[in-house]
């Protein structure tokens, strides 16, 4: 039977499921279903008040691989429709002051005593290798990678208020990519030259000039057949077939929750796996969309323990049509269900002085691996592939993408079918 004649459904209008139902659109038939009321997951937006908020994070676009980059670029003007920035973040110190991200190349702005045991600690790793070690604790990275000094003033506490737990449970196997990895060397350069890293792959960016990530995924939506408002139930295997909503499919993509998954699959012995993926920890996030004060800033990092907040996305700077005339606007970011009333309270202790506009719960958003977390993953899919039951996605892998990363899994997906 030639590819185009099969079936596919997609389930879940996130990022991942609209990528890859428009990679595998010109080979399959393909429907997406999708809970929701619109596409775009979350990377969702809404109007408030004539400004832009961002529902769970901001979200912008960049990959260090080619061919994302490429394919992204086949779907949008980015002369007429995308502006191009650099990632402006600073960190707010416990004490206010203000001091440039990422910290390490930035320590001549902290106080001596402070550089004086960043200095020791990185002389101490020179001879050191800054690799990635697969299945190392997130703890045990940072203190090897950025030593005692810098773990106690900032990452220990920035860290444990997003993860709400010890990092020395936490797999550091998701830090692939996200943060800058630099040698002793290049930490004792970048400081005595004043020169920032930028190899990570969000320094620069590219952002919609107008509706934001919503923009994304409404154009990434455009012309597929989307079935809204549609919650799939169970998926059933019959007659080596699979029936979504009672209509047969040749193949399933998956996007979803990966730990609904023994609950929503018939067909298929996945008993072995409900534990196990039931175990799968993660958490959600109370975004906050508030007016700030006038800063050059992109995205503010937040230690301090004087409030549960650990950053602020100053989504208001990432294009001027996000602001209403005259007004600022940015998201604070809590990990976890925050309280109307807590979250007022705290924002009069918080820099920049948030004003409570709205805000929006996601109760699942941060996957936390742990050590078994990707070979778990691994053996599910080993188990389902052969069936035609696809998974990808930040929460079908169980993995910490961001934008371009869960399109690149889409892509790699695509190249398998």
């Amino acid at each position: 039977m030639e590819d185009r004649f099969r079936k596919v459904a997609v389930i879940g209008a996130g990022v991942s499921g609209l990528g890859a139902a428009r990679l595998l659109g010109d080979r399959y038939r393909v429907t997406v279903y999708e809970k929701a009321d619109r596409p775009g997951g979350l990377i969702r937006c809404r109007n408030v008040a004539g400004s832009l908020f961002h529902l769970c994070g901001g979200h912008i676009f960049n990959s260090h691989r080619q061919e994302v980059l490429d394919w992204f670029w086949t779907l949008f003007n980015r002369t007429s429709s995308f502006t191009k920035a650099d990632r402006n973040s600073s960190i707010v110190l416990p004490d206010g002051s203000f001091v440039g991200y990422p910290i390490e190349d930035h320590i001549y702005q902290l106080p001596e005593e402070v550089q004086r045991g960043c200095i020791r600690d990185f002389a101490a790793r020179l001879t050191q290798d800054n690799a990635v070690v697969a299945g190392e604790s997130f703890e045990r990275f940072l203190r090897r990678m950025f030593g005692e000094t810098l773990y106690a003033l900032y990452f220990r506490p920035y860290n444990e208020k997003i993860w709400r737990q010890p990092l020395s449970g936490v797999s550091v196997d998701w830090l692939d990519g996200k943060l800058p990895m630099p040698s002793a060397e290049e930490v004792f350069l970048h400081n005595f030259t004043r020169r920032e890293e930028g190899t990570f792959v969000h320094r620069t960016f590219w952002y919609p000039k107008s509706g934001g990530s919503q923009y994304l995924a409404d154009t990434l939506a455009q012309g597929l057949d989307i079935r809204y408002n549609a919650g799939v139930g169970r998926i059933r295997r019959q007659d080596g077939k699979w029936l979504v909503q009672e209509e047969v499919y040749d193949l399933v993509i998956y996007t979803g929750n990966v730990r609904e998954l023994p609950q929503s699959v018939e067909g298929i012995d996945l008993s072995g796996f409900e534990h196990p993926l039931s175990d799968l920890s993660f958490h959600g996030t109370t975004s906050v969309f508030c007016e700030i004060d006038p800063v050059p800033y992109t995205w503010v990092y937040l230690p301090s323990q004087e409030y549960d907040a650990h950053r602020i996305i100053c989504t208001g700077n990432f294009s001027a049509g996000n602001n209403a005339p005259g007004k600022h606007t940015a998201t604070v970011e809590f990990t976890g269900f925050a309280e109307r009333k807590d979250i007022e309270e705290q924002l009069l202790r918080m820099p920049l002085h948030p004003r409570f506009l709205d805000s929006q719960y996601t109760p699942c958003s941060y996957p936390v691996q742990h050590r078994q977390t990707r070979e778990l993953i691994r053996s599910l899919k080993k188990t389902l592939q052969p069936y035609g039951f696809y998974l990808t996605g930040r929460f079908a892998d169980w993995e910490y993408y961001n934008m371009d990363a869960a399109l690149g899994a889409a892509m790699d997906l695509s190249a398998l079918l």
